[in-house]
């Protein structure tokens, strides 16, 4: 009963959250349907989706002979181009955040670590990924090395501020009861320091996905020849304004559905640490 309940007031919270944007459209279509804005500028919702849905589909009719139509299901620009933009975000956020959690650990939980390592950090940290753009093209050329390079770096620093954040505002209450229970260095940190400091490190994890979702856009504008960036800029050239929202709708689809995934993760992870009952 509790759990329909809670599936319940999950699917209320959801039918309500889209009135907003059910309205936006509404009033969208209404617009450009009585003349108010010009359709090159602002085309209808119905012309995004139709072109969406162009965008979507494969660019040649499916023959057998041409090998599995799952493949050719596939080879829409839409579905390449949204393989290559995660993939560089996996591939990106995977090296910035692998290096971020180590870092902020040892700066977290060791004072000579952090005194060493902040000022840099400090100066570094305000400088954002696109300012780095001269440089990674320089550094590594066009493709994918330059895309993931800025990525990496969109997602380094959310994750090791907050993984520092995490690690040095663990309660004393439970450092000290651990030392008195006779708990080692080693085992302070696996079983304290890190524990507590999880609820810290999944939220930078999860600002640090958004940022790289955000730089991946800008790298494809620049240095990538593939991908919804690269397209949408491509779409400016040619004055495709359908295309370029198509795309742009296609970015926030992804995010939400990442921003969704990352959330239920979170939620899973930290039922310890919220008291939640199994449902």
């Amino acid at each position: 009963m509790a759990a329909a309940s809670f599936s319940w007031q999950r699917a209320g919270a959801g039918l309500v959250g889209a009135i907003v944007p059910a309205l936006v459209i509404v009033l969208w279509q209404a617009a450009t349907a009585l003349g108010w804005v010009n359709p090159q500028v602002l085309p209808s919702p119905l012309a995004v989706v139709g072109k969406w849905l162009e965008y979507l589909l494969p660019l040649q009719p499916y023959h057998a002979a041409d090998g599995s139509w799952l493949a050719w299901a596939c080879s829409g620009e839409l579905i390449v181009d949204s393989l290559g933009s995660l993939y560089r975000v996996a591939v990106g956020f995977a090296i910035g955040a692998g290096l971020a959690l180590p870092l902020g650990l040892a700066m977290g939980a060791n004072a000579r670590a952090y005194r060493w390592f902040n000022p840099m950090v400090q100066l570094l940290r305000p400088i954002p990924p696109i300012a780095y753009i001269p440089l990674s093209i320089l550094w590594f050329g066009l493709g994918n090395p330059p895309a993931v390079f800025l990525i990496a770096l969109g997602a380094f620093f959310p994750v090791l501020m907050n993984t520092i954040a995490g690690v040095r505002q663990v309660d004393g209450i439970y450092l000290r009861a651990a030392r008195n229970l006779g708990a080692s260095g080693a085992t302070l940190f696996v079983r304290v320091i890190l524990p507590a400091a999880v609820p810290y490190i999944l939220s930078g994890v999860r600002i640090g996905i958004g940022t790289a979702f955000i730089v991946v856009i800008v790298s494809e504008m620049i240095a990538v020849n593939n991908g919804l960036g690269f397209r949408i800029l491509e779409a400016r050239e040619y004055f495709w304004s359908d295309k370029i929202i198509a795309g742009m709708v296609t970015i926030g689809l992804l995010g939400l559905a990442i921003d969704v995934a990352m959330n239920r993760l979170n939620n899973h992870l930290l039922r310890w640490h919220r008291g939640l009952e199994q449902q």
